[in-house]
């Protein structure tokens, strides 16, 4: 989508316009996306890997027009990572090539300006004018510490740089923040979110998004897949098929020129959704797949 489009005017809205961009969210889903909006706070999105936590994101920002920031968070990541640092290199240089005359407060001043700052994306969102989408990809998997530093960016929108000052957003960035549950995240993070559980979508759903997502899928082998991969879900696997590996199983067996979800194609296609052997193995007893 090219343009700056205007914001959500109603929780339908968001329901068209989500898609309109191949997202097909539930009320609740609309609902709350409509309402981290018009009080602009952040939305907390938690559930299973490959329900559509980051995809809704995504959706929200082609929606709307706006620009994606993704902060993927991961066990180490540090301030410099997330917020900013200043570019060592760049100010070793300008401390090497200074006049040998200069005062040192001079040249400490001039590393430490804004020409010499590296913007993470936190920062980077605070600071654009432009519309945006902040996604805080997979918080639980950080440490509690980089908790403390999002509830600082995300009360008052700002940025305290102890050499330059503070910056305050001049627009607000639309905020995502995505939790598997690996961990619980603190009450203090929570209370500042409206909280959003995604959960894998009824069949029916699931049908309308790969035939939504899959153009030249037959109506019947979208509805076989989709009942398959409910079946797989049920087991206990190592890991569920997530509805992004459902949509690619539907591709692939459009790419094969297959009609129907038998046998053969199971066994041949399988891994496109079960990345585990215990899983193939589970998997094969309960669809009757011979070895």
């Amino acid at each position: 989508m090219t343009g700056e489009e205007s914001p959500f005017a109603s929780p339908d809205d968001v329901a068209l316009r989500l898609a309109d961009v191949g997202y097909l969210a539930a009320e609740p889903v609309t609902t709350t996306v409509f309402l981290a909006q018009a009080l602009g706070k952040p939305l907390l999105v938690e559930g299973p890997a490959g329900v559509g936590k980051t995809e809704l994101a995504k959706a929200v920002a082609a929606a709307t027009g706006a620009d994606l920031i993704r902060l993927q968070c991961y066990e180490g990541l540090d301030e410099a990572r997330a917020l900013y640092e200043f570019n060592y290199k760049k100010q070793l240089l300008a401390i090497q090539a200074a006049p040998a005359d200069r005062a040192w407060q001079e040249t400490h001043d001039d590393i430490f300006s804004a020409d010499f700052l590296l913007e993470r994306p936190l920062l980077a969102a605070i600071r654009r004018p432009e519309p945006t989408v902040l996604l805080i990809d997979e918080a639980d998997k950080a440490d509690v510490e980089v908790e403390g530093l999002l509830l600082e960016v995300l009360s008052d929108y700002q940025v305290t740089i102890p050499e330059l000052g503070t910056i305050t957003a001049v627009r607000r960035p639309f905020v995502v923040i995505t939790s598997n549950a690996a961990r619980e995240l603190s009450e203090a993070l929570k209370r500042r979110c409206l909280y959003l559980h995604l959960d894998y979508p009824p069949a029916e759903r699931e049908r309308a998004i790969v035939l939504a997502r899959v153009p030249g899928i037959r109506a019947s082998l979208a509805e076989q897949l989709v009942r398959t991969v409910g079946t797989l879900r049920d087991l206990e696997i190592k890991k569920a098929p997530s509805i992004a590996e459902t949509i690619d199983w539907a591709r692939t067996l459009v790419a094969l020129g297959l009609d129907d979800l038998d046998e053969a194609a199971l066994a041949s296609t399988l891994g496109v959704v079960l990345k585990h052997v215990s899983d193939h193995k589970r998997a094969a007893a309960e669809l009757g797949l011979r070895s």
